[in-house]
């Protein structure tokens, strides 16, 4: 069995255009809180554990957590691009080099995340 690395995850850092010089970076806020996930991956369970009683509501009950997983990530990336914006857009924002640099090595940290997420093919 061969390990496909060229699109595997890459730990923050690593990918194109890191800084070799720069500080070890380490992940921001979790996108959906420990807690929060918890109850989701709960739910998810649940739904698979009752599939063989009722297929049609564990099935909905699947859509019904994907759709909130979803919607709350989707709903934290527009606000975490929101403030980083605020740094560098606001009319009376002053930024200087330095300011832009680090919300643009933030902008790329975001990318990069998002463009190596992997969604399962479709059966």
């Amino acid at each position: 069995m061969s390990h496909d690395t060229e699109h595997a995850p890459r730990e923050p850092g690593t990918g194109p255009g890191a800084d070799a010089a720069g500080p070890e970076r380490t992940p921001g806020p979790d996108l959906i809180p420990q807690g929060d996930r918890d109850k989701l991956t709960l739910r998810l369970q649940q739904a698979l554990a009752t599939f063989v009683d009722g297929p049609r509501q564990a099935v909905e009950e699947a859509d019904a957590v994907l759709d909130e997983v979803t919607t709350r990530f989707a709903d934290t990336l527009a606000e975490r691009r929101r403030v980083l914006r605020t740094g560098w857009q606001a009319p009376d924002a002053d930024a200087q080099t330095e300011e832009l640099r680090l919300a643009l090595r933030q902008y790329r940290e975001i990318t990069e995340r998002l463009l190596h997420m992997a969604v399962p093919a479709g059966q």
